[in-house]
């Protein structure tokens, strides 16, 4: 069995750290027994030169270090993190101002981590409650309660600090990592952010887009809601006027019932004439041809003139105008007309042609004939109207067929 030779607490830190490596290579280590050494906890600058600075490094924040070097020491100048760090260092290898008010700070900031500590009353279950807590957040004050613990032996304190050296070296190296994750994450937010921006700036041009949208159509809307109450109010006036004209002609409605039912007569009577004229034109080519047929035909080389009556004058290219009449037998008229020297002109009486041509037509006629049986109201007093005040001679006959037609001739030249 292996035998432990003590080692008073104030060795050196050379021989300190020979334990350590001896006890790292596996040989037999030289400890003092904590048991034997009291309870009193040791201070910050009674830790070894080797603690001193993963202590500051670990326990301590940059901020709360400078804070105590500015008001415990003001004339130690350190430009950065670095220098305050080493200078920190330096000043704990004796008591002064600077190392107490650390170890002030250290025993505040650390207090239940101490008090966790102190239930361990040997080496082995100080180990073990270090192995407890070493891997998270409680590992700055489990490093410094138990090195300031007084059954902490030089073999622990030195395993304890290798453990946190390496702690450091895989913080580092993760810190790393995460310092380029940072990075891209960084560079990604950068990104996401101008992309934030277009898409804001979008949003805001569509929306300014939309409203300007909005105040048009409530614009349009407001004009046809003004249009629209302009137009009711003009109707409604309108419609006073209305009623205050009929108020003041009595029988207004009565007298425009009448009127419709006279144009509707009239209608119906010329619908009756036209039926008239056509029943006649039937009767004349009966009539004619009842004639042809019963009476007998002149002997050959006899000289029968026709009756004096029924044989046209001669017009002497005078121009004939025929207001009215069937459309078939318009072809008639005109071959009776150019027969007898004159020059033919028709007009349908407002059938098809409009009656304002018809005073056109008068005014290039030298005899006007009118078929008062097949022209409408307008025409025949247009006709009728036209005649007398011009003298233009006129014969007005109710039979539309072609001796009536040659009776008007004779009329017109008599």
């Amino acid at each position: 069995m292996p035998s432990y030779h003590p080692v008073a607490p104030s060795s050196t830190a050379a021989d300190a750290q020979g334990a350590y490596r001896a006890a790292c290579c596996g040989a037999t280590v030289l400890s003092f027994t904590p048991e034997d050494a009291g309870s009193r906890r040791r201070r910050l600058w009674d830790l070894e030169s080797a603690a001193h600075c993963p202590v500051l490094g670990v326990c301590l924040p940059i901020a709360v270090l400078r804070r105590l070097v500015d008001k415990t020491a003001p004339t130690l100048v350190c430009s950065n993190d670095s220098q305050l760090h080493c200078v920190a260092v330096s000043q704990c290898k004796r008591r002064a101002a600077l190392c107490e008010a650390m170890h002030k700070e250290l025993e505040r900031r650390y207090a239940p981590a101490v008090r966790q500590a102190a239930a361990a009353k040997c080496s082995s279950t100080l180990a073990d409650w270090w192995r407890s807590v070493r891997g998270d957040e409680r590992m700055p004050g489990a490093l410094w309660a138990v090195l300031t613990h007084a059954r902490c032996d030089t073999v622990l304190e030195h395993l304890v600090l290798g453990e946190v050296h390496m702690l450091q070296h895989q913080r580092g190296a993760a810190q790393r990592v995460d310092v380029a994750r940072f990075d891209a994450t960084v560079e990604e937010n950068a990104q996401l952010r101008a992309a934030l921006q277009t898409l804001r700036q979008r949003v805001q041009r569509q929306a300014a887009e939309l409203a300007a949208q909005v105040d048009l159509a409530q614009t349009q809307a407001m004009r046809s809601r003004a249009e629209a109450i302009s137009r009711d109010t003009t109707m409604a006036a309108l419609r006073d006027q209305l009623q205050a004209l009929e108020a003041q002609v009595p029988g207004l409605k009565s007298r425009a019932e009448l009127s419709r039912l006279a144009e509707a007569q009239a209608e119906r009577i010329n619908d009756l004439g036209h039926a008239l004229m056509r029943a006649q034109l039937e009767g004349d080519r009966d009539r004619r041809r009842a004639d042809n047929t019963l009476v007998d035909r002149p002997p050959p080389g006899a000289d029968i003139a026709p009756p004096a009556a029924t044989v046209p004058p001669a017009l002497g290219d005078r121009a004939v105008l025929c207001v009215g009449g069937r459309p078939a037998s318009v072809p008639l008229y005109r071959h009776i007309v150019e027969r007898s020297g004159g020059r033919f002109l028709h007009h349908d009486g407002g059938e098809e042609q409009s009656a304002q041509r018809l005073d056109a037509t008068l005014s290039a006629a030298d005899l006007v004939i009118c078929q008062t049986g097949c022209v409408s109201h307008d025409a025949y007093w247009r006709v009728k109207d036209y005649c007398k005040r011009h003298g233009k001679p006129c014969v007005f006959v109710e039979n539309p067929g072609s001796a009536s037609l040659k009776r008007a001739l004779v009329e017109l030249q008599s």
